[in-house]
This record gives structure tokens, sequence and C-alpha cells, in this order.
């Protein structure tokens, strides 16, 4: 069920921007979809993502479930499109928890690091083209290392089982988003 969300093998092997912030890395969580739309398309949902901004991207029947002051947004919104080194970000998982912007390329990779506790977190996002020709969809490649986790057996077990369900959740909401955007912009072509 959640096959498409899994990494291939080259992809969980290769080197990725943000690599060297978790050394060594207790567990390291491989997460890849494909989205339509180039990469310069999804890399601004990419940079609005989270709490206190435009939210996790779910699908619109789970999201029919949630308050709607709980729902994602549903366009590029563009106060959130400000991202630079060394920017805060709230995160989910604890009133004081956040991700730090190590690093941003757009629209190829935005790179987060964490400290909860004495566990240090790097997130990498990576996209890139999935095809060959022009306006070709994008392989969305996301990379969690946890270093120094109190209970690296948990993390690979629980924390395994919550993440696949969060990004399988973010692959759907995100690709609902960019077929509507892509509609759209369709509609306003033919108008």
């Amino acid at each position: 069920m959640f096959s498409h969300v899994t990494a291939t093998r080259a992809e969980g092997g290769e080197q990725r921007p943000g690599d060297d912030i978790v050394v060594p890395a207790d567990v390291v969580m491989d997460r890849a979809f494909t989205v339509p739309g180039t990469p310069e398309m999804v890399f601004p949902w990419m940079r609005q993502l989270g709490k206190g901004r435009a939210g996790w991207y779910l699908p619109r029947n789970v999201e029919r479930c949630l308050p709607t002051r709980r729902r994602a947004l549903r366009h590029i919104e563009p106060r959130w499109q400000h991202l630079s080194p060394g920017d805060t970000v709230p995160d989910y998982g604890g009133a004081k928890e956040t991700f730090t912007v190590a690093s941003i390329d757009p629209p190829h990779s935005l790179v987060y690091r964490s400290q909860r506790g004495r566990a240090l977190i790097s997130w990498s996002i990576v996209l890139r083209p999935a095809g060959t020709g022009a306006g070709e969809p994008t392989r969305v490649l996301l990379r969690l290392r946890v270093g120094a986790a109190r209970r690296p057996w948990l993390v690979r077990t629980a924390g395994e089982a919550l993440d696949v369900l969060t990004i399988a959740a973010v692959a759907a909401g995100l690709a609902e988003r960019m077929q509507d955007a892509s509609s759209q912009g369709a509609s306003r072509d033919r108008a």
C-alpha cells in the first residue's frame, strides 16, 4: 500500500545534501515519490510546508475529517516563499520543536536540521526531474537522519511507521494540489 513512497535502492544509496549534518546516523529513513509538474513548480510547495505555515498536505478525503483551520493550504502563499539558511520553522511534536534551514538551493534541495533533546536530526528534500521532456513529473526524495538517539530501535520501528504514513499522506495531498494547479492553469489558458 505504501510502496509508492519507497525510495529505490539507488536513491537510498546516494549522497544527499545534508548528509554531513548527522554523522554518524543511528537511523536513516529514505522516502521518495513522483508528482506531476517540474521541480520549479513543486519547489514552492515544499518551501512552504510546516506547522504555522502551509501545514502538511493531506488528501481531501482525509482533510474533510479535520476542522477547517487545521487543513493545509491548497495554493502557493507568497509570504511563505522566503527561506534562508538559519530561518526557523515550527514543527509538530511539541510546542518548542523547530526545524532550522541548513541549506536551500531552489528548485533542487532544501535541508533542515533540528535538535530534539540529545538527538540531532537532518531532513533533506531533493527534487529532480523524473523524465527527460519539458513538463515531465518530479521525483521528490526525502531523507531523515537521526543521530545520538536515546532508543534507536524505537525510532526505527515506531518512527519508521509514523514516517511512512505521514509521507504517503503528503505525497497524495501534494499530487492533488499539483493536479489542481495544473487544471486551473489550463482553465486560465483556455479563457
